[in-house]
């Protein structure tokens, strides 16, 4: 390797500089793409009187006795510009009321939502139906396809809405089409489709409109093993090509931890904890987090960055690996050789060295490896 080391100043062990909400310094610098402050959703017998007598502050088992529920408590979220922010929980846990409230499509009991300066819940209904269909995409488990339009009808249906000719939105709708892989398929219905099929048709619908912040709530859920696996590449490979702002709800761990960069965990409608897959499996904040996350190998989540050392010269191994790579990743080079291995950034800088040993220590499992 004939690279320059790089300043060690920028080859800082991640875990050491992180903060402590997961974010890099260049996303917590930059304005949220959509937040949640001190949002509720509370269901019962007249629950519009919790937000008149302030309920935020009323004991637990004040609002049981006026038989109130909380789906969503107390929650405060920053999904930042380009990421993507997973929300997971167990069945009743409240992931699927918070995306909704963050769309308004139910209304929250208290708190705010906002979105470039403006709270979407005091928003008049005109302006934020108008927001939905042109800045937000939404994809759900439920495909929601129209069976009497083909696949190019479907896709192309957010742009007819907005009243766009004919010509400019079916050229549109056959982007997406190429975009999703259904080139060929734009003239079939949606029973000639297979379940995988169908849902690229509700993805590709959901990203006609260009939207600047995209919603799927367990989109995948309803496929088969291999079918579900297929489409989170595909995910990923449209975020790679997009950039999208998106908040994906699941709870599926093993899928958040494949396509998130961030994790919100809820519980009884609580966040507890909002990280990246590996600060959830290395520092859970708590022991619900800890159990949640038990299972999770450390390999499958820590990255190159969290264990290299600052480049200090040149390194005779041909192997350079990325930074970004998780351990189990580059399983392979580890067993294959010996001595330090070069760490490279997504432009082949080199940026680090990484230690075999220690890195094989987090591959076998060792305690406190990671």
């Amino acid at each position: 390797m004939t690279d320059k080391p790089a300043p060690t100043a920028s080859v800082l062990p991640f875990p050491a500089a992180a903060p402590s909400n997961g974010l890099s310094a260049a996303r917590a610098a930059a304005e949220p793409a959509l937040s949640a402050r001190n949002l509720w959703k509370v269901f019962g017998v007249e629950a519009n009187a919790f937000a008149i007598e302030d309920g935020t502050a009323m004991p637990a088992a004040e609002m049981a006795r006026r038989g109130w529920v909380a789906a969503i408590r107390d929650a405060s979220i920053d999904v930042m510009p380009g990421e993507v922010f997973v929300i997971m929980g167990l069945s009743g846990s409240g992931k699927s009321t918070m995306i909704r409230c963050l769309t308004k499509l139910i209304e929250p009991t208290a708190g705010k939502v906002m979105f470039h300066g403006r709270d979407l819940i005091a928003m008049p209904e005109k302006e934020l139906t108008e927001i939905r269909r042109t800045r937000m995409g939404m994809v759900f488990q439920n495909f929601a396809l129209l069976p009497n339009r083909t696949v190019l009808g479907n896709i192309a249906l957010p742009l007819e809405i907005q009243g766009i000719d004919r010509a400019r939105r079916e050229a549109k709708a056959m982007e997406m089409i190429e975009l999703v892989g259904l080139k060929g398929r734009e003239n079939r219905f949606p029973r000639e489709l297979s379940g995988g099929q169908q849902q690229r048709v509700g993805i590709a619908r959901s990203l006609a409109v260009d939207p600047e912040i995209w919603f799927l709530d367990e989109p995948f859920s309803a496929l088969d093993p291999l079918i579900r696996s297929d489409l989170q590449d595909e995910l990923q490979r449209l975020q790679k090509a997009l950039a999208k702002t998106i908040v994906f709800i699941t709870h599926d761990l093993d899928e958040a931890i494949k396509i998130a960069d961030r994790i919100a965990i809820m519980e009884g409608g609580s966040v507890v904890q909002v990280a990246t897959p590996e600060e959830l499996v290395t520092r859970p904040a708590n022991d619900y987090v800890a159990r949640f996350v038990a299972k999770v190998p450390r390999a499958k989540v820590t990255r190159v960055r969290s264990l290299m050392a600052p480049a200090t010269g040149s390194i005779l191994s041909p192997d350079p690996v990325r930074a970004e790579a998780t351990i189990t990743e580059i399983g392979p080079i580890l067993v294959s050789g010996t001595g330090p291995l070069p760490v490279v950034d997504e432009g082949g800088r080199m940026v680090g060295t990484l230690d075999r040993q220690a890195a094989l220590a987090v591959l076998g499992g060792r305690a406190g490896a990671a």
